[in-house]
């Protein structure tokens, strides 16, 4: 598992972001924005006055506006990178044509970072470690493995030693749980179980709805009367008071021993499940067409799976998993966690189709 914050630094994050962020409800005719020494920031007017110092722009902001105004990335990233004028004489144009309306702008140490329907929910880090955080030390001998807060998304990851189990003679696999949010819009509030193999040190995220649990951040409409406003979550307290008391719930279930003994025999099942080693390059490409992870990434897998000479499905998941450690992006290592377990628990028909077809570029090159 790729390593992070320690608890106590992301604490301490967790509780300056809480400090610096303001949210906003603002009409999108009162945004402007203005290229300043070839750097597009965000203005906030009421008759002509800045209501706040420029923003700086973060990406997400930007693609989040970029769709909101129907200008395709694409182009709206060329713009951004070669002519960022244009690009603001575009955004103003867009913006000022609309109707009027209100949208939600998340900000945090002086940057936009979030452009939102006023339909969203903010359900904050700080208001998620508050609750989780003394339930996971309440669990005897729980272990906090890894944290961090990036751009878009807080990941708290903790192993429960006292589930334990072998999946093969051996080969010990711990029970854990991963929660995760993303304050930007980028996913849910969602409560996972986590599996650690202590072989490799490898973290696979359970990606499975039945034993997991996902709330959207979408709630009732906010509006106000000014065409900006501090945003406001009063209409919102008793929605988030029932939720936050599903999340102690899901944090116990998650580390339920029959919950991880079913995944268990899944991993188990996985290591019966044959590869067709007559092209291994191949049926790892496949593999990666198939859940989405690139070509460097696959030569990573690939290199790892190799190392390990297990051509199981249970193998290749764990090539996925262990490569995840030498993805320098966050993000993205813990993506790869959960996509180690979809490849794990890929159907009989798709690992029979993966297995004729890298075969068969194996015949066709002979």
């Amino acid at each position: 598992m790729k390593a992070g914050l320690t608890i106590t630094e992301m604490a301490a994050e967790i509780e300056r972001q809480a400090a610096a962020k303001v949210d906003y409800l603002v009409n999108p005719q009162k945004l402007e924005m203005e290229s300043l020494g070839g750097t597009p920031m965000l203005r906030v007017l009421e008759g002509g006055v800045d209501q706040m110092e420029p923003l700086s722009i973060q990406e997400t902001a930007h693609r989040q506006l970029g769709t909101h105004l129907g200008i395709p990335w694409k182009y709206y990233e060329r713009m951004l990178q070669e002519e960022p004028g244009l690009l603001s004489h575009n955004v103003n144009h867009w913006l000022h044509k609309g109707e009027p309306s209100q949208r939600m702008l998340r900000t945090l140490d002086g940057k936009a970072r979030a452009f939102l329907s006023n339909r969203y929910w903010p359900i904050d880090n700080m208001e998620i470690a508050t609750t989780v955080l003394p339930l996971i030390m309440e669990m005897q001998g729980a272990r906090f493995e890894s944290a961090q807060i990036t751009e878009n998304y807080m990941y708290i990851k903790v192993v429960n030693p006292k589930l334990t189990g072998e999946v093969r003679v051996g080969d010990i696999v711990q029970s854990g749980i991963v929660i995760s949010n993303s304050e930007t819009g980028l996913g849910a509030v969602n409560v996972q179980p986590l599996l650690f193999r202590l072989a490799c040190l490898n973290g696979m995220v359970v990606n499975d709805s039945r034993v997991s649990t996902r709330r959207n951040h979408v709630g009732r409409a906010n509006s106000a009367d000014e065409n900006f406003a501090l945003y406001s979550k009063e209409t919102l307290e008793a929605d988030s008071k029932a939720f936050m008391m599903k999340l102690q719930d899901s944090v116990k279930a998650a580390v339920d021993e029959a919950r991880f003994t079913k995944v268990l025999d899944v991993m188990r099942e996985s290591t019966q499940a044959k590869l067709d080693t007559r092209n291994i390059p191949a049926l790892v490409k496949l593999t990666g067409s198939n859940f989405g992870f690139t070509e460097a990434e696959g030569k990573g897998v690939l290199q790892r799976l190799l190392e390990n000479a297990d051509y199981t499905l249970y193998g290749l998941a764990n090539a996925v998993t262990r490569h995840s450690q030498d993805v320098d992006d966050y993000d993205r290592a813990s993506k790869l966690e959960a996509i180690g377990y979809d490849v794990m628990t890929m159907t009989p028909a798709m690992l029979r189709r993966i297995n004729e077809e890298s075969a068969a570029t194996a015949a066709m090159a002979a």
